[in-house]
């Protein structure tokens, strides 16, 4: 079995490629972004799966996922994601996407989910698709539509307008205009405030 991992963060890269190694009979190549996961799914290919980090330079968002899975070499492409919304993971699998694989998940379970998703199946954690989405339980999170929780989410994350865009595949002023209305709607005055605010609420 040969997979393919993309991930910029190293040591989550590290990390897993140890836990996937030490289980024995899978080959791992590894990536730091998409441009170069996509020129060694060409150069080393086929691939029984192509796990993609979701917020990595270069997937714009899941434009990255749909060219994983248009490419010769790729059986199976799923998504590698420290969180991701129910929203999402509909879409993702719509498009085709093997599944999600967080990178909390333990080594017998990212071991396991590898294997299944390489014979073909769809991978979900446990009770993912029938959690109950998190905006239900704060108020505050009821004034805003799901777009703007998404920018919230990237305020309370230190990320600049320009990488939230990149991240939601958005323009920089439609995230300027999503930034102002959220100022009004939580009651901040300027980004520190705004994350503040939403930490303090348990919204992230």
């Amino acid at each position: 079995m040969k997979v393919l991992i993309a991930d910029d963060h190293e040591l989550v890269l590290d990390t897993l490629v140890a836990f996937i190694q030490a289980a024995g009979g899978i080959e791992v190549v590894t990536a730091p972004d998409f441009d170069t996961a996509a020129a060694r799914i060409k150069a080393e290919g086929p691939f029984d799966l192509v796990l993609l980090d979701l917020n990595m330079p270069g997937m714009n968002g899941l434009k990255g996922l749909e060219a994983a899975i248009a490419m010769d070499g790729v059986e199976q492409v799923a998504l590698l994601t420290g969180d991701a919304s129910r929203a999402l993971a509909e879409q993702a699998l719509e498009l085709g996407a093997a599944g999600f694989v967080p990178k909390t998940l333990s080594a017998k379970s990212l071991v396991n989910a590898i294997r299944f998703m390489a014979m073909g199946e769809q991978y979900l954690p446990a009770g993912f698709m029938t959690a109950e989405e998190p905006r239900s339980k704060h108020p505050l999170a009821q004034k805003l539509t799901d777009r703007e929780r998404q920018v919230l989410k990237g305020l309370t994350e230190g990320k600049a307008n320009k990488e939230i865009a990149r991240d939601l595949d958005l323009s920089e002023p439609t995230i300027k205009l999503h930034v102002k209305t959220l100022y009004r709607k939580v009651g901040a005055s300027n980004r520190t405030q705004a994350a503040l605010i939403a930490r303090e609420a348990g919204l992230f």
